[in-house]
């Protein structure tokens, strides 16, 4: 080789996985985290499937999975390998243009477990980094398996396991954590979101949704700061009950601001009127909330549902995304939630921009007899807040509201 060849093949840098993730545009046959890109539109830009070509679509090959109840994932695509889990957290690569099984990893968990998952013991995916596939298992410990062989590297118990938790979510990766929340509200236990360390499996900060005992103090996390201001929004002895606001879904990194963005679901129990006598607005239940991504120290938040008594969760997908809004551009979270309203909302101050029924919403005085009653007429864009129709909190005995438990919408994208 002459010496001007060998300086032209000077190596290029290498790319962190969370780099990788923010050009993700530059490999479009790629599937790199669980919405495609930290924003999580989830949408390719391959341009070899349209309306003129997808009648030509044809099956390429099949695989069965080792089990024979739920698949919820949304599979990754990276470096021609294929992964995504089944019912059990089992985790499975494939090659993706042949659907050849490279290897299987099976958790072994006790089936006993799914007696404490709500709806069945689904998992919606993994996470890839470092050369580690991560998967959150249902009976609430975090997996980093070898990319290559799918051998087990570390796992670590993310929950109290005496307790009703779960994980049926898929965690996320940014700048070598590990993020992962939970499942259980329905059961009494009490939410948080987690950060670990991908190389070791050491937690490194965690965020608790709703207050705890106050007999205990502090707990030691990243949200005592703000546990402060939610425990004034709450009534009763809500701990007993757990409070619920577990993150069992939507987590999403935003790398313009270098924050956390969770969706925080439903009280523990459902019913306001037991979960904290005399109400208040059960911060942070059904809420957007932003954390500083390194350290999980609160940002901001902002509450679809204040007082939620309906399982009106705000775990639903969240997607980010640069608008123009009024005649400037506008960094925006997005979200429909169950309570039938979408939300957009600034996402460096959580301020809210709009909300608009995506379900039809009725006021009282005309909605025929035996039709649901809608759970609020409109949000307040000055103060954000929702303007409820009372009859909707069932207080005085049942009373028939739309939408129900399922939601206008859940948690498919």
């Amino acid at each position: 080789l002459t010496l001007s060849a060998c300086t032209s093949r000077v190596p290029e840098p290498t790319r962190t996985d969370t780099q990788r993730i923010i050009a993700a545009d530059t490999e479009p046959g790629s599937w790199l985290t669980h919405g495609r890109t930290y924003g999580e539109q989830r949408f390719s830009p391959l341009t070899t499937v349209s309306t003129n070509t997808v009648g030509r679509l044809g099956l390429a090959w099949t695989y069965e999975m080792k089990t024979n109840r739920s698949a919820s994932a949304t599979p990754l695509v990276v470096d021609g390998v294929m992964y995504v889990t089944s019912a059990w957290s089992l985790v499975y690569a494939l090659d993706a243009a042949t659907g050849q099984e490279r290897w299987v990893y099976d958790p072994k968990v006790e089936r006993a477990v799914g007696a404490k998952a709500c709806c069945d013991v689904a998992n919606r995916g993994v996470a890839l980094s470092e050369g580690k596939v991560f998967v959150g298992v249902i009976d609430g410990r975090l997996v980093a398996l070898d990319a290559k062989t799918g051998a087990v590297v570390w796992e670590t118990v993310t929950v109290d396991q005496s307790q009703p938790y779960t994980i049926t979510g898929a965690p996320r990766t940014a700048n070598g954590l590990v993020y992962i929340g939970n499942g259980g509200a329905e059961y009494g236990v009490r939410g948080y979101v987690s950060a670990y360390d991908a190389r070791s499996g050491k937690l490194v900060w965690r965020f608790y949704t709703v207050p705890g005992d106050p007999s205990k103090g502090p707990d030691g996390a990243a949200s005592d700061p703000a546990m402060a201001t939610a425990a004034a929004t709450w009534n009763g002895e809500w701990w007993k009950v757990g409070g619920g606001g577990t993150v069992w879904d939507a987590i999403v990194y935003d790398d313009d601001f270098k924050q956390l963005i969770i969706g925080v679901g439903n009280g523990s129990p459902w019913n306001q009127q037991i979960r904290s006598p005399g109400g208040g607005d059960n911060l942070f239940l059904s809420s957007i909330v932003a954390l500083d991504a390194a350290t999980g120290a609160y940002r901001w938040h902002y509450q679809t549902t204040p007082g939620d008594t309906w399982d009106y969760t705000a775990t639903q997908p969240i997607i980010l995304a640069d608008l123009p809004i009024d005649g400037r551009p506008r960094k925006v979270a997005m979200q429909a939630p169950k309570n039938g309203f979408f939300y957009v909302v600034d996402r460096e101050t959580g301020t809210l921009i709009t909300a608009q029924p995506f379900l039809p919403m009725s006021p009282t005085k005309s909605t025929p007899p035996g039709v649901p009653l809608s759970w609020a007429y409109a949000v307040d864009p000055a103060t954000g807040r929702p303007i409820e129709n009372p009859e909707a909190r069932f207080r005085g005995g049942a009373a028939m509201v739309r939408p129900g438990p399922l939601g206008a919408h859940n948690w498919p994208s």
